[in-house]
């Protein structure tokens, strides 16, 4: 082979090593697709096994940031407003970083771009957008930025954010297309999570009904179930506060008889109105009330303070307009917390509509007990008149008709005395058949009952409502007799507040513990001057030292006068 044929030898084989090269490359790149679709395949299989919500948005921006590459990522979830986020998942922020920046975004600049324009986008530079933002002190130096939706059954839920492409790169057409895919697939997990949460709390909702109505049927204390209202719904909503309030026969008040949680024991007692409380007015209404913010909200009276802390409320009657309101639950979660959604107040109603049946259902059968026993106590007593007392009468006539034939004298007075033994026994039966027969007066009558009248009508000569606060058993350990002394004095003390305070609050405590009971009436006013007149006091104090208690005055808190009257309850 000569030298002239040598170039057209090496010609070939150049062009060679380039298809080669060529070729390598396409295979370096089908493999590195044939990962990169391996690696979607495994991220949606990864999302798509979590149940819990919020486990599952973590995955999806973990899956995300890994997929495109990315320095951070972050998932914004859309508010019920549709406007700016609820909540915000990142990845790649150290906490530290997080707590130097502060709050998390609302959904402004380039987020909010996302929220009011649900489409994929791509920057190379994110200051260059007209909708940026601009970042808060502290927060890390971002670039590039791909954003793409996440719907949930054509709703958008929310969006991925991912910057800062490593390497320096940007994002392309192909992390576009990638994300894009993930977030269908987030958008079905999303939907299967909830959809298990959502199950998840109908059961917890179904398993608390069961366990009210058990414990109603099982012949359990009514307080003992409202108890497991507060409780359970408290628990189930991740509420920081339950109260449940109940009516007070014959007039327009409610009673707080339950209260769990935070501020429990502001709650605890009082007496509300049903014109200036949220739980007084979904009372009124037979529907739910909401708050966004119950300390601040102006439907609600400021005193006394029983919210401090508490952000979001609501008030849910337990029972319908049609069947009657039996009482109203409240609920408040912490400041900053989520306020109570349309879902969650609705199934809160039916869970306290079914409480309403439960106890509808044990208080048909107490009266059916107690109508059972009234008919037996009734039997009886027929029996004890036609029969018992029929019997000894007869026998006493016999005694005395006998008794005239009986010479010795001794003999003789024993028979009449027997005589008069059955007198007496026939009498002692007769006084048992009255007790039998006789009926207990009503609610309204009641210790609880007499004190929200006497309160309510001192209000309209106070110019405001005194706050009332009532504890322990009242209406069962209290006498009629005590009671009627609590009452007077209650009278002359909201009385002497009218004329002689000049307060504009007042607050009332009655309380027994079954040992005693205990009147605390005090206000903001002027005080109980040294040289006054003390005749109502004097009256106050001889009624308590005739019961064997004590009558106490002094400063208040705020100033003003501070009346404490107390009296010891006869032991049954």
């Amino acid at each position: 082979m000569t030298d002239t044929e040598q170039p057209g030898v090496r010609l070939p084989q150049l062009k060679l090593d380039e298809l080669l090269e060529e070729l390598q490359a396409r295979i370096d790149a089908a493999r590195g697709t044939r990962d990169r679709v391996h690696s979607l395949l495994e991220a949606v299989l990864s999302v798509g096994r979590e149940l819990d919500l919020e486990q599952a948005l973590r995955s999806i921006v973990e899956a995300a940031a890994t997929l495109v590459d990315a320095e951070y990522a972050a998932l914004g979830v859309i508010g019920p407003d549709g406007r700016t986020l609820s909540a915000f998942h990142t990845v790649g922020v150290a906490q530290r970083q997080i707590a130097e920046i502060g709050p998390y975004p609302e959904g402004h600049g380039i987020l909010g771009e996302l929220i009011r324009h649900p489409q994929a986008l791509r920057l190379s530079k994110i200051s260059e957008h007209p909708s940026s933002y601009g970042f808060p002190p502290g927060h890390p130096p971002m670039n590039s930025f791909l954003g793409v939706p996440i719907r949930v059954r054509d709703q958008v839920f929310g969006n991925l954010y991912l910057t800062e492409k490593r390497g320096g790169l940007e994002f392309d057409e192909e992390d576009e297309a990638v994300l894009s895919t993930l977030a269908v697939a987030a958008g079905v997990a999303i939907d299967n999570a909830r959809l298990y949460e959502d199950s998840r709390l109908r059961e917890r909702w179904l398993m608390a009904n069961a366990e009210i109505s058990y414990s109603l049927m099982s012949g359990s204390e009514r307080t003992e179930a409202l108890d497991l209202i507060a409780e359970r719904a408290r628990e189930i909503t991740g509420s920081a506060l339950a109260a449940v309030a109940m009516p007070l026969s014959g007039t327009d008040a409610l009673s707080v008889q339950i209260a769990v949680g935070a501020e429990a024991d502001a709650h605890r007692g009082l007496v509300l109105p049903l014109h200036d409380s949220l739980m007084g007015l979904a009372f009124a209404a037979a529907a739910p009330v909401i708050s966004d913010d119950v300390a601040h909200d102006r439907r609600i009276s400021p005193e006394p303070p029983r919210f401090r802390g508490l952000g979001p409320a609501v008030a849910v009657p337990i029972g319908t307009g049609e069947g009657g309101v039996r009482g109203v639950v409240l609920l408040a979660r912490e400041e900053g917390r989520p306020v109570f959604s349309g879902t969650e107040t609705e199934r809160l109603q039916g869970f306290a509509a079914q409480a309403a049946i439960a106890m509808e259902l044990a208080e048909r059968r107490r009266d059916a007990q107690q109508i059972a026993l009234l008919e037996d106590r009734d039997r009886i007593a027929r029996d004890l008149h036609d029969l018992a007392i029929q019997r000894l009468f007869a026998t006493g006539m016999t005694l005395q008709s006998a008794g005239r034939f009986i010479d010795h004298p001794e003999a003789s007075e024993r028979v009449l005395r027997a005589v008069d033994d059955l007198d007496e026994t026939i009498k002692i039966i007769r006084s048992t058949i009255f007790g039998l027969r006789a009926h207990e007066g009503s609610a309204a009558s009641g210790l609880r009952a007499r004190v929200v009248r006497v309160v309510g009508e001192a209000a309209r000569v106070l110019g405001f409502p005194p706050s009332v606060r009532m504890e322990g058993l009242l209406d069962t350990d209290v006498p009629r007799e005590i009671g009627d002394h609590v009452v007077a004095v209650l009278s002359e003390a909201v009385t002497n507040i009218a004329r002689h305070a000049h307060a504009d609050r007042a607050e009332v405590l009655l309380a027994t513990d079954g040992r005693e009971v205990r009147l605390t009436v005090c206000d903001n006013g002027v005080g109980i001057p040294p040289d006054g007149r003390r005749s109502g006091l004097r009256n106050m104090a001889e009624r308590a030292e005739r019961l064997g208690g004590r009558l106490e005055v002094g400063r208040g808190e705020d100033g003003g006068a501070r009346l404490e009257w107390r009296v010891p309850l006869p032991r049954t």
